[in-house]
């Protein structure tokens, strides 16, 4: 019987010195996850392949794939990126600009609009990263001083940025990811929703609209938007 437990307690330790070790590599693969995701999303290295305007040439040799249709720059911010379109919503969650897999994913378009920015009114979506890389620094919008000092941006339209219109930055708002009103592209109801459940806002005028949305924080149903005029 003797001879029994102690085999029994050498088992039971054996088992506990594995049971440290899967959570040891568990931990491990979690802090290497999340230095993937973030090194990759502060890469600024992305923008040595901005389009100039000047020159529809400078995008020839550019890794970044076809499905380009725009590039988003919001003065005095970090938001400086390639936008992005896939067939549906979900391509971009999970893929960056050159078409490889990464957990930043991609700042990209609602699959639903005009690649031209034509429509009335555009989303576009990125992931919440920290220190305001990606769409990170949408949070800060919701403070009326900081809006009214960061309000302006740049939104060149196609792979060769055929076209360049002004952003002004005009109003923020916390809402959920299901409110339709915000998140239904095609809907003539979004003026006033502003209007009536802005946290911040500025000023009106009858320019098209371009949302700015991402996760209001970790698995949360809450979004923060961030609303500006696209000025041609």
């Amino acid at each position: 019987m003797l001879r029994f437990w102690k085999r029994l307690n050498d088992l039971y330790g054996r088992l506990v010195i594995v049971v440290f070790g899967l959570v040891m590599l568990i931990g491990l693969w979690q802090v290497y996850d999340n230095y993937y995701t973030f090194s990759h999303a502060l890469d600024d290295s992305i923008l040595k392949y901005k389009p100039d305007p000047d020159d529809p040439s400078a995008m020839k040799d550019s890794p970044i794939t076809d499905e380009m249709v725009a590039w988003l720059t919001i003065d005095g911010t970090n938001i400086d990126y390639p936008v992005m379109q896939g067939d549906d919503n979900t391509k971009f969650l999970n893929t960056d600009p050159f078409g490889n897999y990464s957990l930043s994913g991609s700042i990209f378009l609602d699959s639903r609009c005009s690649p031209d920015f034509s429509d009335g009114y555009s989303v576009i979506y990125g992931h919440h990263m920290e220190y305001g890389h990606m769409f990170g620094a949408l949070d800060d919008y919701l403070n009326p001083e900081y809006l009214k000092s960061h309000s302006s941006g740049t939104l060149m339209i196609g792979r060769n940025a055929e076209k360049v219109c002004r952003l002004r930055v005009f109003a923020s708002m916390k809402v959920s990811a299901r409110e339709k009103t915000v998140f239904d592209i095609d809907n003539d109801g979004i003026r006033q929703y502003i209007r009536d459940n802005s946290e911040v806002m500025t000023e009106e005028e009858d320019s098209r609209i371009l949302a700015l949305s991402t996760c209001a924080g970790a698995d949360s149903v809450m979004r923060t938007a961030v609303f500006c005029y696209i000025e041609d």
